[in-house]
């Protein structure tokens, strides 16, 4: 599905682009994960009891709650979620479908299918024709509509810097769930799109070249490596985004009491992402992710090789405990050790 490195610059003069407008880009521009644990760690409330399944203790993708429960415990679950960033590229329908994308990833993430949808937008309208926010929200209808899942109105505000994204309802069988907490040693780690999309994004801010891979890789959809897990009888995993690989791979053996042996050599990266990093295209948000899981990581690799693996993504693929046909494992799981992770 994704090949070699093609990157051009093809915008016509004077037009608009659209990341110049925002300090940050894409999932990169989450808060620090370690300031944001410290905040949440504070709240009371959002604790999984009674029928909200899965709640905030683990950093989950999504929030589920058990609906209509049958006299056997089953039913279904409800997984609500919302994710909206700045622009990760200058095209406008281009980062509506990715936003959009990345959004409904996190329900494919928990094991269950989008349902509906809602825009959230923020839109610098004296700065910006207010146009080309009909172009951002005409991708996301048009990535909503990939997925199957209604997408009806929404919020907007007049905001400094430009920013969209998606709240998103899906349902799910509350018993197969696909959490952070059910790592269970002696299972292999999958991981179901290539690393990389934080630097290639980065460079785009900069240079304004174009990534075609990058693109394709952030505009399709988690939906068939979600089946493909359920059809393996998976019950852990996750979606690589802000926190880059080596973080929501550290909170998940965390939730789980397991350590994870991370095969370096084995973990894909979009084409053109080595030769950038060497460049100097690293987000602040990679270097942050690398220092917050630092004292959690026995590595035997440089520190390249950990911006790589901490590389704040945007709409990355399925990291799976659990093997599934026609993606790469890349380690394993083991009982827990000193560390969370091994990088070998």
């Amino acid at each position: 599905m994704f090949g070699r490195m093609t990157a051009h610059v093809d915008l016509p003069e004077g037009a608009i682009r659209l990341t110049q407008y925002a300090a940050g880009g894409g999932c990169a521009c989450k808060v620090p994960p370690g300031e944001l644990e410290r905040v949440l760690g504070g709240l009371q409330g959002g604790r999984a009891t009674g029928e909200l399944l899965v709640g905030v203790e683990n950093g989950d993708d999504g929030a589920a709650v058990r609906i209509d429960p049958a006299p056997d415990g089953s039913g279904r679950a409800v997984i609500v979620t919302a994710d909206f960033f700045t622009p990760v590229v200058d095209d406008a329908y281009d980062w509506g479908r990715i936003a959009a994308t990345n959004a409904m990833s996190d329900v494919y993430a928990m094991g269950g299918t989008p349902i509906v949808a809602v825009n959230l937008l923020g839109w610098p309208r004296e700065l910006i024709p207010f146009e080309l926010a009909a172009e951002v929200m005409r991708g996301g209808a048009d990535a909503c509509a990939e997925a199957g899942a209604h997408l009806a109105g929404g919020h907007s505000i007049d905001d400094r810097e430009p920013k969209y994204g998606l709240a998103v309802t899906g349902l799910g069988d509350p018993d197969r769930l696909l959490r952070n907490d059910a790592a269970t040693p002696g299972l292999p780690l999958t991981l179901t799109k290539p690393l990389g999309l934080g630097i290639l994004n980065n460079r785009h801010k900069a240079t304004g070249e174009r990534f075609e891979e990058a693109v394709a890789v952030m505009t399709t959809l988690n939906r068939e490596a979600a089946q493909l897990a359920h059809a393996a009888g998976v019950r852990a995993a996750t979606d690589v985004t802000g926190f880059g690989l080596l973080g929501h791979l550290m909170k998940m053996m965390r939730a789980s009491g397991t350590t994870a042996v991370l095969d370096a050599a084995a973990v894909p990266y979009v084409a053109g992402a080595r030769e950038s990093l060497a460049e100097g295209f690293v987000p602040g948000g990679s270097r942050r992710n690398l220092d917050w899981v630092r004292d959690e990581v026995d590595s035997e690799v440089d520190d390249d090789e950990l911006l790589l693996l901490a590389d704040a993504q945007t709409s990355g693929g399925l990291l799976v405990v659990g093997e599934i046909p026609g993606h790469p494992v890349i380690g394993e799981v083991i009982p827990a050790s000193e560390h969370a992770i091994r990088v070998r």
